[in-house]
């Protein structure tokens, strides 16, 4: 599955978009609960997609403790993802590293910030998910199987800017 696909139509994986740019793309609103089965997909591109969710924060935390993925875009994509992925299932993750530089604040339409140190709430056996994943409401449990961080150096005229991104593979554990 090719999430947030856009014009960058992958072969062999299912394209999905919220506004379709062809009959190509399955048309898909990724903040509300994902229509695909449980345990179905063998495996999800997410390239630049995930800051797009929204986050919730007008809930109440007993509300969001009851419906977790209307609290946190964060929680929502990644127990999602979770959820759909068969068992060793592998997410590809990209996201504008919100701790640095300026891409996650360039685009207006970023809504949700990333950073690779929050992955560790999703990873299996790591002390911030043994911790929190009940309180939070997070189900999802991945092996981190590879994070790089890359350097984009980038001009809008003559303003330069330094975006940096991180790329995940994260592994489906059930």
């Amino acid at each position: 599955m090719n999430l947030g696909c856009s014009d960058r139509l992958m072969e062999g994986y299912e394209n999905v978009d919220i506004a379709p740019v062809s009959d190509a793309v399955r048309r898909v609103d990724l903040n509300l609960p994902w229509p695909w089965e449980d345990s179905s997909i063998d495996e999800i591109n997410a390239a630049d997609i995930f800051e797009h969710i929204v986050d919730n924060r007008d809930q109440s935390i007993e509300e969001a403790i009851r419906y977790p993925r209307h609290w946190s875009g964060r929680i929502h994509v990644m127990n999602e993802s979770w959820r759909v992925l068969k068992p060793g299932g592998i997410l590809r993750m990209e996201c504008p590293d919100a701790a640095k530089g300026c891409g996650q604040w360039q685009d207006p339409t970023h809504v949700t910030p990333w950073t690779p140190n929050g992955l560790q709430y999703f990873q299996a056996g790591s002390m911030a998910w043994a911790r929190f994943h009940e309180a939070y409401g997070i189900v999802a449990r991945f092996n981190v199987l590879e994070c790089k961080e890359t350097q984009y150096i980038e001009y809008a005229g003559s303003v330069l800017c330094v975006v940096w991104k991180f790329r995940a593979v994260l592994e489906a554990v059930k």
